[in-house]
């Protein structure tokens, strides 16, 4: 692989857009998923216990809200690494 740093500005910033735009469009879909397919499935997810907590209503209450802190932690690591990999990064400058 090449050296990226070594690019001009303008292409590595093309090169880092696309990538992180990747990132978000991945993460939005996984949001998307997370937020809105468990309400048409609720009955079926709610013959499935856990905890004593229909699995639909665990996925409103407690489920989403996981996958979506996940998700920022994921974001910040994704993006430092990104970063680093552009000479982006704070220890870069």
């Amino acid at each position: 692989m090449t050296d990226l740093t070594k690019l001009p500005a303008e292409e590595r910033a093309r090169l880092y857009w696309r990538e992180n735009l990747r990132l978000i469009t991945t993460l939005l879909i996984i949001w998307f998923v997370v937020s809105y397919v468990p309400v048409l499935f609720v009955n079926q997810l709610n013959n499935i216990v856990i905890a004593g907590f229909p699995l639909g209503y665990y996925m409103g209450s407690q489920g989403s809200l996981v996958v979506f802190v996940i998700q920022i932690f994921y974001y910040a690591y994704a993006m430092n690494k990104l970063d680093q990999k552009y000479g982006l990064s704070d220890r870069d400058r």
